[in-house]
């Protein structure tokens, strides 16, 4: 979750940082000539790496929904960090992934305990 944080807002600042929006080899040397494009691309391959890792690890199911706190913790990051305003829509939002990811893992409990009970 922490690599694609760091990689969305990494993202986010190199697009600031990469505007006025135009093809030219100008604007790519602006786009690869700053800090945060990199931070984007090691967010990803951490990421990616971390994900091989866990899915070694963990339950397919509980590791993909627990992926969607990255979401969340982008939002709050980007409020504190952008200034970015959370809505009612995003709050909403947030319940439901959190909510999700505690009814998955209920239910990995609960099957969990089925089968050592059998």
């Amino acid at each position: 979750m922490s690599f694609d944080t760091i990689a969305q807002l990494s993202f986010k600042l190199a697009g600031e940082q990469a505007l006025p929006l135009e093809m030219s080899w100008a604007w790519l040397g602006r786009v690869f000539g700053q800090p945060w494009i990199y931070g984007a691309f090691i967010g990803y391959l951490g990421a990616f790496f971390a994900w091989m890792l866990l899915l070694r690890h963990a339950p397919i199911g509980p590791a993909f929904a627990a992926s969607y706190l990255e979401i969340v913790a982008v939002m709050l990051a980007s409020a504190y960090l952008f200034g970015d305003t959370i809505g009612w829509a995003q709050v909403v939002g947030t319940v439901f992934i959190l909510g999700g990811i505690g009814c998955l893992a209920l239910s990995e409990s609960s099957s969990s305990a089925a089968s050592a009970a059998k």
